[in-house]
């Protein structure tokens, strides 16, 4: 079995819903998202997968999508003042815990058809959330 992973730094804001801590309120972190993935195979170049393949799929949809931008859930009340007023923003179905943008940047990478097995997001340096789909 073949390992490779690479790390994916970008910032980001978000804020929990239904929170009593710090989080709560809007604020940002430096984040490192580290994505691994595995294959039992190489290719004719002897690569389990081109890391500049990873760049240009799942680093230009981070920076493009993700990179310097609001990360809320949908129902968030302050959606609307925070358009109004151009700012970026990328919503999801859940709040945007650690655990929550790692399972969405896995998603966006299985999407795209490269062999994902974990994403980890680091929020800080000393927390991270990994997400691993299990199989049945």
């Amino acid at each position: 079995m073949f390992r490779v992973s690479q790390e994916i730094e970008f910032c980001y804001g978000h804020r929990l819903l239904n929170y009593s801590g710090k989080c709560r309120h809007l604020h940002g972190h430096n984040g490192r998202a580290v994505i691994v993935m595995e294959g039992a195979q190489l290719d004719d170049r002897g690569m389990l997968i081109d890391f500049g393949d990873i760049k240009s799929a799942i680093r230009t949809w981070i920076d493009d999508e993700l990179d310097h931008r609001m990360i809320l859930c949908e129902r968030d009340p302050a959606l609307a003042f925070l358009r109004s007023q151009g700012e970026p923003i990328f919503t999801i179905q859940d709040n945007p815990t650690a655990e929550n943008i790692a399972r969405l940047i896995y998603d966006y990478a299985v999407s795209h058809g490269f062999p994902v097995v974990e994403v980890s997001l680091w929020e800080t340096p000393r927390s991270c959330a990994t997400y691993r789909k299990v199989e049945p």
